[in-house]
């Protein structure tokens, strides 16, 4: 199955009818180029988009079987990355040996992806390209132009792909956030500017297009965790997802304003704050201090900031409840702070290590009981999705990045916008955008690989 020079052609192999492990192909005139290439953690009795479900004892991290194009990786011209969220960065290291081909990214998203691929041994095997907001690329028949949003992580870019067949946007995770704490913004300009040129289909996130209104800026969260962190007297503990430098950042203020030191505990978060540190994402990165000095402090000067917000395994939130990790031990009287929500699918193990908290006499603040806003989503909600296709006005709407109630959301906001035409499908669905608009259902073979025991496997 290869695209003629008349064709333009999607095919995700991941993230479409699911949430996560996103792996994106775009076809045209013999070639194919990659968008994103990420991972998933499974949650046991979830559903995913083919139907199946995740089951105890699978591979702790799993991505999209990249079969179709590995055995066609002579037209593979590149790998795009367009942030540096584990569902669209994570799978690079243990895939790249099976595509061998050039990966483009950001300052900040190369730099992560140079860390992860130092762990595999292969960053001077792969080669990676660097390119800034703006900037045009070619790759194969493709002309890629790297355009500025926003996200709850710092350098994501949504793309404008063009080809002689058409054009079309590839929105990344984006939300529209008019004061960014750290990062780019975006401007208006920049999508109405494409749709002056013409846009065949818009392949965007859905995530969160049930949810109406607009998304919460990162900067209006400082009041809502200032009041959370003064009003404690023990220990105070913040979670929240390690990628998110914009929250680092307001806890640093956070710490100052409350007369606390801030460390952080979790091996994610350090990598993360450490990248921004040498990408200078995060100016403020040297008022941490080490976190094996949390324990010696007074209690009420520990401000620590922990991985583990969804209850995950082996996280410093888990081994903090548990009492067995090695730089702090939590007592009666100390505070935990949820700055972030649920993924679905974690609420069961969320609860359960709450209540264990709890138990302990430790107070928990959620993000759903607070008073006032600890959690910003990274996601746009229906007016920013409306707005976005008053801009770019594609002649074809594609939801992707969400699961079937999401999509058919997503749609539905689009076709009240204006957009006459949209496409909903899932993985292994080719959408042809041109010469004709269609879809030929599951036409390709997708599934699952885990990796398990140094070597990946694949996941029935």
């Amino acid at each position: 199955m290869t695209p003629d020079q008349n064709d333009l052609w999607f095919l995700p192999l991941g993230g479409t009818g699911e949430i996560g492990m996103n792996l994106n192909l775009y076809g045209h005139d013999g070639q194919w180029l990659m968008v994103d290439c990420g991972v998933t953690f499974p949650r046991p009795g979830r559903v995913i988009a083919d139907g199946s479900v995740h089951r105890a004892g699978e591979p702790p991290v799993q991505m999209a079987d990249p079969a179709f194009i590995a055995d066609r990786r002579e037209q593979l011209a590149g790998l795009v990355i367009t942030h540096a969220h584990e569902d669209h960065i994570g799978a690079v290291p243990y895939l790249w040996p099976l595509l061998q081909c050039p990966v483009y990214a950001g300052r900040f998203t190369a730099e992560i992806l140079r860390r992860k691929l130092a762990e595999f041994d292969l960053l001077h095997r792969v080669p990676i390209i660097e390119v800034a907001m703006g900037e045009r690329r070619r790759i194969g028949p493709f002309e890629v132009e790297w355009l500025a949003l926003t996200h709850s992580i710092p350098d994501p870019s949504a793309l404008m792909i063009r080809c002689p067949a058409g054009n079309i946007f590839h929105s990344g995770d984006w939300k529209l956030d008019d004061d960014p704490v750290v990062g780019h913004g975006y401007s208006p300009k920049t999508f109405q500017a494409l749709a002056e040129e013409g846009v065949d289909a818009m392949v965007c996130d859905s995530t969160n297009a049930t949810v109406s209104g607009h998304s919460t800026s990162e900067r209006a969260l400082q009041e809502g965790l200032q009041a959370a962190v003064a009003e404690a007297e023990g220990r105070v503990v913040v979670t929240c997802f390690g990628s998110n430098i914009a929250r680092l950042h307001t806890l640093a203020g956070v710490a100052r304003q409350t007369g606390r030191y801030m460390g952080l505990l979790g091996r994610s978060l350090i990598n993360m704050s450490g990248a921004a540190r040498a990408t200078g994402v995060w100016a403020d990165g040297d008022r941490l201090i080490n976190s094996a000095h949390l324990g010696y402090l007074p209690r009420h000067e520990v401000l620590a900031v922990a991985t583990g917000s969804q209850a995950e395994p082996r996280t410093a939130l888990t081994r903090l409840a548990a009492g067995n990790h090695p730089d702090l031990e939590l007592e009666a009287g100390d505070r935990v702070i949820f700055s972030a929500r649920a993924i679905p699918g974690n609420e069961e193990a969320i609860a359960a290590l709450i209540a264990k908290l709890a138990g302990q006499g430790v107070s928990v603040v959620t993000a759903e009981a607070a008073n006032l806003p600890i959690h910003a989503s990274g996601h746009p909600a229906s007016e920013e999705l409306e707005a976005m296709y008053r801009w770019v006005r594609p002649t074809l709407a594609i939801p992707v990045h969400g699961e079937a109630e999401h999509l058919a959301a997503h749609a539905r906001l689009a076709r009240d916008t204006g957009i006459a035409k949209s496409l909903i499908g899932r993985n292994g669905d080719l959408f042809m955008v041109r010469p004709v608009p269609g879809i030929r259902r599951q036409l390709v073979a997708t599934g699952r690989l885990g990796f398990q025991r140094g070597e990946l496997v694949r996941v029935v």
